[in-house]
């Protein structure tokens, strides 16, 4: 998700004129940091698209003191590859002053340039399973149990209704936001036991804005079957 899923970022840029305060390649390094969409199965790896940037401080006349260039501002060859976000700032203009760029977005992975990376957070931990021992004794500290992820309810006749407000069942999934993070809140006056279930995993997946969640995801296990698949063929038996 991280290394193997390419994505649109800028690569290289023209100057046409720069009157700004930051020098050319701050400009460049901002414009390569503007997440561009990446349309699944439309563009190989390589593929280029143009992008312009033609932005000029206020006039003499106006009242304000400056002009702020937001990525939303940027004119593309090809709609399909855009700024995800039109409100990222890129610089502010003062009278007099003019920014005109044009740049060439590419296709590229991840674990070319951390540019390109659509995953911006992704991870994983166990998924986990809570047992009550118990009953606390009389004079045992109620100690905060901090738990953070995602727990499968298996005392749900000990469990307290979460935030929602739901009656808890066996078998669920329960985010640790539900119970403020804290099992003492779910299961009051227990003593618990935390393990985590086998070969079960929850992922924390967030994306730059390039693509969405479910395509990262999707488009990264394409990945590994084609490396699967180039592996076979190569393989000879």
């Amino acid at each position: 998700m991280v290394a193997d899923v390419p994505t649109f970022s800028v690569d290289t840029l023209r100057v046409i004129e720069n009157s700004s305060v930051m020098f050319d390649e701050q400009i460049g390094l901002r414009l390569g940091l503007v997440p561009l969409t990446t349309p699944a199965g439309e563009f190989e790896v390589g593929d280029t698209v143009t992008l312009s940037l033609d932005v000029e401080g206020p006039g003499r006349e106006e009242a304000t003191e400056t002009v702020t260039a937001y990525s939303g501002d940027i004119v593309t060859s090809d709609p399909m590859v855009e700024p995800a976000d039109v409100n990222i700032p890129i610089i502010d203009l003062k009278p007099g002053q003019r920014l005109e760029v044009e740049a060439e977005a590419v296709l590229d992975r991840g674990r070319e340039h951390a540019k390109h990376q659509g995953g911006v957070a992704v991870g994983y931990r166990h998924l986990q399973r809570v047992n009550v021992v118990g009953d606390l004794g009389e004079f045992e500290d109620d100690d905060p149990y901090v738990l953070r992820g995602v727990i499968e309810e298996r005392e749900a006749a000990h469990a307290s209704p979460g935030s929602s407000g739901e009656e808890p069942r066996d078998g669920e999934l329960v985010p640790s936001e539900a119970f403020d993070h804290d099992l003492r809140n779910r299961y009051p006056g227990k003593e618990l036991d935390v393990e985590d279930v086998p070969n079960a995993f929850v992922f924390d997946v967030e994306t730059d804005g390039s693509l969405s969640v479910d395509d990262l995801v999707v488009r990264a296990v394409d990945t590994l079957r084609g490396r699967a698949e180039e592996l076979r063929e190569s393989v000879q038996l």
